[in-house]
């Protein structure tokens, strides 16, 4: 059995998550004639060796992300110096974010930055002043 136009673009449809690559592969290596199905056994086999790797690129890139948005908060005495500092520095690692994916993607960086970071300054702001009312609200100092 030989892959159909149809069939190809599917998989090039579902090879953007690397975990739905590995079952396609999979999958169709269960159906195909055996020379195939080796084939296509080994890429499922390497593609979920990339999960691993993904998912530690992932965890290491929000703790990196984490501490540098608590910082400001950990060295600043005023809350209001230290909130700025953060937009800051989301606003810096937004827009790296962004850059590497209109690069990789060639996307356009212009309205996928402003999309994110309209969504995270609002956000961010929206929490902070709920925080600040409830500080209000029951006499909380810090």
């Amino acid at each position: 059995m030989d892959l159909t136009n149809e069939q190809i673009n599917k998989l090039k449809f579902f090879q953007k998550n690397e975990i739905t690559e590995y079952r396609i592969y999979k999958r169709l290596a269960a159906k195909l004639r055996a020379e195939n199905a080796e084939v296509l056994s080994e890429i499922a086999d390497e593609e979920s060796s990339h999960a691993l790797t993904s998912a530690l690129y992932t965890g290491s890139a929000y703790l990196i992300t984490v501490f540098i948005l608590i910082l400001p908060f950990l060295m600043a005495a005023n809350y209001f110096i230290a909130l700025g500092f953060t937009l800051v520095f989301a606003l810096l690692i937004i827009m790296g974010f962004n850059y590497y994916i209109a690069v990789a993607k060639d996307l356009s960086f212009k309205k996928r930055f402003a999309e994110m970071a309209l969504l995270s300054m609002g956000v961010a702001v929206f929490t902070f002043g709920i925080s600040y009312l409830i500080r209000i609200a029951f006499g909380v100092d810090v």
